[in-house]
């Protein structure tokens, strides 16, 4: 469990700057999945059913003007900075483990 903080800004504007702080790594990469899945029910919202492959949901992280993680590192007591390169990886990874588990 490594406490992560993630940051996100969806537009130019830097007010549209957002952050939140999670307990583990993948409940944060959980969030930022569950994030494009309101943004489709958003866009379809008469669809019952949402589906979508990953390179749709790599294409949505890399249109926002940011996306970052800070992740607890507990050896060094600080805060790691991890980019939309390795959220999209942990993506992978989680993915890859909830098919093994199914």
């Amino acid at each position: 469990m490594s406490h992560t903080i993630l940051f996100v800004q969806p537009g130019a504007r830097p007010e549209t700057r957002t952050y939140c702080d999670y307990e583990s790594i993948n409940e944060c990469i959980e969030s930022v999945c569950r994030s494009y899945e309101e943004y489709l029910k958003r866009r379809k919202p008469k669809k019952s059913t949402i589906t979508y492959e990953i390179s749709q949901l790599f294409d949505f992280i890399d249109r926002l003007k940011d996306i970052c993680c800070l992740v607890y590192q507990k050896t060094t007591k600080t805060y790691a900075p991890f980019n939309k390169e390795w959220i999209k990886s942990k993506i992978q990874e989680l993915r890859r483990e909830s098919s093994h588990s199914a």
